[in-house]
């Protein structure tokens, strides 16, 4: 039996996720937008055929296999809770949830109805990310002792940016933080199989006060300015964090919102104690490779030159470019062929509701430290 999906959240990821599902030849039955309105017009744009007007319509189709969250960060516990009861299969857009409580619950819900529940921690799926991790495992740098980055934007460096990040009941307390530090964090601690185990943590807002623009805002789109009205702000423009890993591995990230010039660039450098390992994501076929007794090297993305286990995740030969688009199909592949096996005590390569789980207690952490000004425990009361 072929599955089919269903997408709820029709921005700017959403559309992500359609594409992506077709690539696959998944079927998409239909999609569920803001309003049956804008769901209508959304669902014509991209050729989809059902509109669903609700949750429940949507949880009652029994066409639907798997379910795409790609809504605000509020809604998630609420919409996936709703679909696992209703015998879906889920993919939720990161961050999971609000907080650790409600991701806790999420992760008892999935194994109560038996579905398998996926986060979209898309990045893992970069054909070098993946070279990367296996690199680190077999040992070619040595062993790891430094892992240091960021992920840089600039979309809401000014006052009169918008976006419904920016309002903490819709997005959570911490904003850059569980937006773009999550997914830098989740690929580092994935990379290097080793856990954040305390941390100490800057956060700061640089814009406190943003014009808000009447209307709705698509993300990484300008609003229409007249007629806003001043909002103050208190989640993250920026934070840096220092962390501890299991076995003495130290590291320190940075992320930002308001760094001109920055689009979206993801950057993480792994030091250990025969080499060093460096890609970003505004680059991202190309895997710096550093050594001190050789010349350092440029490893292209090129499946002929990659292990394995990597070279599956490479969907061109060497020479044709692949980059965030593909990511998601990656991704999507491996939770669908996971599905289609059916062995649900099988190894779960895609990142999972646990993972979602383990990025909330980081970020509570993360609050926590930034808040007592000292290092903490991740996972502590």
């Amino acid at each position: 039996m072929k599955l089919k999906a269903a997408v709820i959240g029709l921005g700017f990821v959403g559309r992500a996720h359609v594409e992506a599902l077709r690539r696959l030849g998944i079927a998409v039955c239909g999609a569920m937008g803001s309003s049956r309105e804008t769901s209508a017009a959304a669902c014509a744009s991209l050729g989809l055929e059902r509109v669903y007007g609700s949750p429940e319509e949507l949880a009652g189709d029994a066409n639907v296999d798997v379910v795409h969250l790609c809504t605000p960060n509020y809604l998630h516990f609420e919409e996936a809770s709703r679909m696992l009861r209703a015998g879906k299969h889920v993919l939720c857009e990161k961050p999971l949830t609000m907080d650790s409580r409600e991701s806790e619950l999420l992760i008892s819900i999935a194994k109560e109805t038996g579905k398998v529940a996926g986060v979209a921690y898309n990045l893992r799926y970069y054909p070098l990310c993946q070279e990367a991790r296996v690199l680190v495992a077999k040992g070619a740098i040595g062993q790891p002792k430094l892992v240091h980055g960021s992920f840089l934007q600039d979309w809401l460096l000014f006052p009169s940016d918008w976006n419904w990040r920016l309002d903490p009941k819709l997005g959570g307390e911490l904003r850059a933080v569980s937006d773009i530090g999550t997914h830098w964090l989740d690929l580092v601690t994935w990379m290097v199989g080793r856990e954040v185990t305390e941390l100490c943590a800057d956060l700061a807002t640089v814009v406190p006060v943003r014009q808000r623009p009447r209307g709705r805002v698509e993300t990484f789109q300008k609003g229409d300015s007249k007629n806003a009205e001043s909002v103050p702000i208190t989640t993250d423009d920026y934070a840096s964090v220092l962390f501890h890993l299991e076995g003495e591995l130290r590291g320190v990230m940075t992320v930002s919102q308001v760094s001109a010039g920055r689009k979206t660039r993801l950057w993480f450098e792994i030091d250990g104690t025969e080499g060093s390992l460096s890609w970003n994501s505004e680059e991202p076929n190309s895997l710096w490779i550093g050594r001190r007794n050789q010349a350092s090297e440029a490893l292209p993305k090129d499946p002929a030159l990659m292990s394995e286990v990597a070279r599956r995740y490479a969907g061109y030969p060497g020479g044709h470019a692949e980059g965030y688009p593909d990511s998601f199909v990656q991704l999507f592949r491996d939770f669908y062929e996971y599905l289609a096996a059916g062995d649900w005590e099988a190894p779960r390569t895609f990142p999972t509701f646990e993972t979602g789980h383990e990025e909330m207690l980081l970020c509570e952490a993360i609050a926590k430290s930034a808040e007592r000004r000292a290092w903490v425990s991740v996972g502590a009361e």
